[in-house]
């Protein structure tokens, strides 16, 4: 069976064949499956009101030991969502009542953010559906595909950079 990549693929070798187009294999599907999963996730996120980003805070918030506190820089660092991404959906979600800002006890400059009862409920109810999510879309894989390909996209992501 063939996908899309795989025609690209011989599309390339046909008109460029003196190019190593074998990269494209991975990264492609690698794009591809960002596009169908995001989309995915989107719509499990939106079902709640919530987006990616405004999810990824409320879970690493969540996941952080009680009393689920972090400055925004600990979020920025723990979270997948940029700086300004953190402050917009810092925002947004203070807003709505499922975070709030107070300052620091050890340093009055810094602020920590925490989740509130409100926060913490709708993390909890969205979780099982973004697990079921992720368990739908990857259940074309044996676990030991799953396993190898997490070692696998680990190793990719640590050559490039992307380390604790």
């Amino acid at each position: 069976m063939a996908d899309h990549v795989d025609h690209v693929l011989d599309q390339w070798r046909a008109q460029r064949p003196d190019l190593d187009v074998s990269p494209m294999a991975v990264v492609g599907r690698l794009s591809r499956l960002s596009r169908i999963v995001g989309a995915e996730l989107h719509r499990t996120f939106a079902r709640h009101g919530l987006d990616a980003a405004s999810f990824d805070v409320l879970a690493t918030l969540r996941r952080s030991p009680p009393p689920h506190r972090l400055t925004p820089t600990e979020l920025m660092r723990d979270s997948m969502v940029t700086s300004g991404a953190v402050t917009q959906r810092l925002d947004r979600l203070e807003a709505r009542g499922l975070v709030t800002r107070t300052p620091s006890e050890e340093d009055r400059r810094a602020v920590m953010v925490a989740l509130t009862d409100e926060g913490a409920s709708l993390i909890d109810q969205v979780l099982p559906h973004h697990v079921a999510t992720e368990h739908r879309l990857l259940a074309a894989l044996s676990p030991t595909d799953h396993a190898a390909l997490a070692g696998l996209l680990r190793d990719l992501l640590e050559s490039l950079g992307d380390t604790r």
